[in-house]
């Protein structure tokens, strides 16, 4: 079994995630879809609710920061108690999209991990550009949870993993120019290593320029078993029970 920990399969994202899912479960593929928004996250669990294979990461992502209301965290507050929700996420700050509103993205990160601490939910976070404020906050809290498409520096990935944070390797890590992932994995090991595809988006080297799914998780298995000198069914064993440890599937 493959855990797929970071997708975004469902409608409002590509019309054929029905289809990607069955073709998941076909194939052993179990993911953790993320929401990022009211809508995204009622998509979620719908999904979760209609297939064995699908669990639900529910959240408010930076870019809602200036919309999200009290009510909308109630909202959330009240679906994270659904059975087949693992985590909350995705959410996070990145300032290389702006800066512009940085308080109210730190101000919305840190109610998310508030849900979580209250909900006793790890957390799938995003940082772009933004590490050392990301690594502040999350010491502020008692939580644990993934970095999702790292792209930070090896040394700072210990420090998180320090944390109790598992650091997300996805199709970036297969792209001919991407050193930079490729040190971090060499240097952490797989023992805080977790898959991820962030479908339709970051497709492996193999289909770029196409739809990413679920289904080319075995590309970023391949490429980290290259790199680490392992055997692909090793890779999978691991990330997959790094992946049952932290969310409990």
């Amino acid at each position: 079994m493959m855990i797929d920990t970071h997708c975004h399969v469902y409608a409002s994202e590509m019309e054929n995630a029905e289809e990607i899912i069955v073709q998941a479960a076909e194939n052993d593929i179990v993911m953790i879809v993320n929401g990022t928004d009211p809508q995204s996250n009622l998509e979620v669990l719908e999904l979760a609710a209609r297939h064995e294979n699908v669990y639900a990461a529910l959240g408010y992502f930076y870019s809602f920061a200036d919309e999200i209301t009290d009510e909308h965290i109630s909202l959330l507050d009240s679906q994270l108690d659904n059975d087949k929700v693992v985590a909350v996420g995705e959410i996070g700050i990145d300032y290389y999209h702006t800066k512009d509103n940085r308080d109210m993205q730190i101000g919305l990160f840190d109610r998310m991990l508030d849900l979580a601490e209250k909900h006793d939910l790890p957390v799938i976070v995003h940082s772009r550009k933004a590490m050392q404020d990301t690594y502040d906050i999350l010491k502020r809290h008692d939580v644990v949870g993934s970095l999702h498409a790292y792209g930070g520096s090896a040394e700072m990935a210990r420090d998180f993993i320090k944390l109790g944070f598992y650091i997300g390797i996805g199709g970036p890590v297969t792209h001919k120019n991407n050193k930079k992932t490729r040190k971090v994995l060499k240097n952490i090991g797989i023992d805080h290593v977790l898959v991820e595809t962030d479908s339709p988006y970051m497709a492996p080297e193999e289909k770029r320029g196409e739809q990413n799914t679920s289904l080319n998780l075995k590309y970023v298995i391949g490429k980290i078993a290259d790199e680490l000198g392992m055997s692909e069914s090793e890779v999978i064993e691991i990330t997959s029970r790094n992946a049952g440890n932290l969310f409990g599937i």
